[in-house]
């Protein structure tokens, strides 16, 4: 079964680098450039079953991001990104850059899927 993963992250590199890792672990994988854009297709798409996102974002950063998806959908799996931002509020986080295996061991053991 694959699961969907929409992830969030402002810098475009970035968010293309980690679309291709989640698609070669086998996710379907659904991009959005910043909070707002993320909320709308969690709106629209009951089947995303996880959020990545980077915590350092303009506008709605990744704690905000988080705090609000899981309003909508507690059942929700959360990933953050993060290159200097303190972890907060207990989600998993892993730190950028970071390798395929890296990505693939925190995805097994956060979210036990892809």
């Amino acid at each position: 079964m694959r699961h969907t993963v929409l992830v969030v992250d402002d810098d475009p590199a970035v968010l293309d680098v980690v679309v291709d890792m989640l698609e070669e672990l086998g996710c379907e994988v659904i991009s959005a450039q910043g909070g707002a854009d993320a909320l709308d297709r969690l709106e629209q798409n009951e089947a995303i079953s996880i959020l990545i996102t980077d915590i350092n974002m303009p506008g709605m950063d990744g704690h905000e991001l988080a705090e609000l998806a899981r309003r909508v959908r507690p059942e929700l799996k959360v990933l953050q990104l993060s290159g200097r931002e303190p972890r907060r509020g207990g989600l998993p986080m892993i730190r950028k850059p970071f390798s395929f295996e890296e990505l693939a061991d925190m995805m097994h053991r956060t979210t036990g899927i892809c």
